[in-house]
């Protein structure tokens, strides 16, 4: 960041008074642009035994599967944004249920939430983002075509706490992967 979104002056990096991690701070007018990680958020849309997976035609990961989500939006709860992503990227009407997985991924700053969700009907279709959507019963998900580590981590437990008859709520912390 260069200039301040308030005033269009200077921006540096300093540490304010009364705070203990360096900020962007107008020289001219002193606002403090705080910079907070992204919510992705949504849902592990099930029909039956199966669940609904999209494939991404933009980048990040293009062409690879991923489950409907995307970044929250201001003004709206976590449940909205998971029910508007799956509507936007797979045409799919939802029932939600409870928040499932919560995935913190540090060295991105980004947050990702799934909520277990029930599709109200098989009519689905890709979305401006997607170039298909399909459902995937578990022994048919492709694994090594799964785009997002938070999305792998997610059906690993849904898939496990199937098995076991009991949904839990799950919380992971991705680390970064060394190149």
């Amino acid at each position: 960041m260069n200039f301040c979104s308030q005033c269009g002056g200077e921006v540096s990096v300093s540490i304010p008074d009364g705070d203990n991690l360096p900020r962007h701070v107008c020289r001219q007018c002193a606002t403090i642009h705080y910079q907070n990680p992204k919510v992705v958020v949504g849902c592990i849309a099930a029909w039956d035994d199966q669940i609904l997976l999209c494939r991404r035609s933009i980048a990040p990961r293009r062409g690879f599967w991923t489950l409907p989500a995307g970044f929250m939006e201001n003004g709206e709860s976590t449940a909205e944004a998971a029910a508007r992503e799956t509507l936007e990227e797979a045409c799919a009407r939802v029932e939600l249920g409870p928040l499932f997985s919560l995935v913190n991924i540090p060295h991105i700053n980004q947050v990702h939430l799934f909520y277990r969700a029930r599709l109200l009907d098989t009519d689905f279709s890709a979305g401006l983002e997607t170039l298909e959507t399909a459902l995937f019963s578990e022994a048919a998900v492709p694994w090594p075509e799964i785009a997002f580590q938070s999305v792998s981590v997610c059906l690993h437990a849904y898939f496990s706490d199937r098995r076991a008859g009991c949904f839990l709520l799950h919380e992971d912390t991705l680390q970064a992967v060394p190149r």
